[in-house]
């Protein structure tokens, strides 16, 4: 689920900086520009783990700030495919389910993908799971905020850089400094839960059963 990524950048140090020492001062410089971050292909950024090799400093005419060759290791979120994980139910449509594992949000569950048969119950806003034991059958909802174990069917990345960028040029006009209502995530995982054992913890407890 959480991998080291090494990666090399130009720091910019900014004069209000200087009086602090330098190895900090590049920790709070990374921490500020890729903490929470989506490295397009590289996964969600977490934390700055270490700092492998710090090069020489320089700056530029004009410039009152410098920089420096940092190589350094980053703590990222990528899961595999296939790996189970366990989140909370964040909202749901007639398309599917939305999960979120607390620090990532863009985790979604198509209806192909859930427990069978199901069906939406609109007035409730949520899946429901028509459980049959060979006696009777169940119904049981997928309500907001429960806990849901799923597996990873694949992780999507979008550039959205080169998005806004493409868009920009279309329109004319400048390139967009946030996201707009349709555009596409950066990182949004695919999940299933139509398997044995998946699906809302709930479910799979001894003393859940009626």
């Amino acid at each position: 689920m959480f991998q080291l990524l090494e990666l090399r950048n130009n720091v910019g140090i900014r004069p209000s900086l200087f009086k602090v020492e330098q190895t900090k001062a590049i920790r709070e410089v990374l921490n500020t520009k890729l903490a929470n971050k989506v490295l397009f292909k590289h996964g969600l950024c977490i934390v700055l783990h270490d700092i492998l090799h710090i090069g020489d400093s320089f700056s530029f005419p004009g410039d009152a700030g410098t920089y420096t060759s940092v190589l350094f290791r980053y703590v990222v979120f990528k899961p595999f495919e296939d790996e189970v994980l366990i989140g909370r139910v964040r909202r749901s449509s007639s398309e599917g389910v939305w999960v979120t594992l607390g620090f990532f949000e863009d985790v979604f569950l198509p209806q192909e993908y859930l427990q069978s048969p199901c069906r939406f119950d609109k007035e409730d806003n949520c899946w429901v799971w028509e459980y049959r034991d060979g006696l009777e059958t169940h119904n049981l909802y997928m309500d907001e905020k429960e806990e849901i174990r799923f597996r990873v069917v694949k992780v999507e990345y979008n550039d959205v850089a080169k998005t806004k960028r493409s868009t920009a040029t279309e329109k004319g006009g400048p390139i967009p400094a946030g996201g707009v209502e349709g555009e596409p995530l950066p990182m949004k995982i695919i999940g299933t839960i139509s398997e044995p054992g998946l699906g809302l913890l709930s479910w799979w407890r001894e003393d859940n059963v009626e």
